[in-house]
């Protein structure tokens, strides 16, 4: 079974993350990434991001999305990366 995740803004906004159902994923929901990078909106230009137990990504790939020099993933979970 797939799910989606929309990029709630910057360069890749609407754009979808699919990933597998997996009952140990828990993604960032949308609306909570969009109220924290709202407050960071004037502070997150061409900073560095660690994204921890990154799941499926959203939170660095949102961070990238709205300007962020780069992204670390890190996943402590093995079948939560390998494809």
């Amino acid at each position: 079974m797939k799910n989606n995740i929309r990029i709630t803004g910057g360069k890749f906004k609407g754009n979808k993350i699919s990933f597998d159902f997996k009952s140990s994923l828990r993604p960032t929901s949308s609306k909570l990434r969009e109220v924290l990078f709202n407050w960071l909106q004037f502070e997150i230009q061409d900073y560095q991001c660690l994204d921890l137990f990154a799941g499926t990504g959203a939170l660095g790939i949102e961070a990238i999305s709205r300007g962020a020099e780069k992204t670390v993933f890190i996943e402590s979970n093995k079948k939560n990366y390998i494809a």
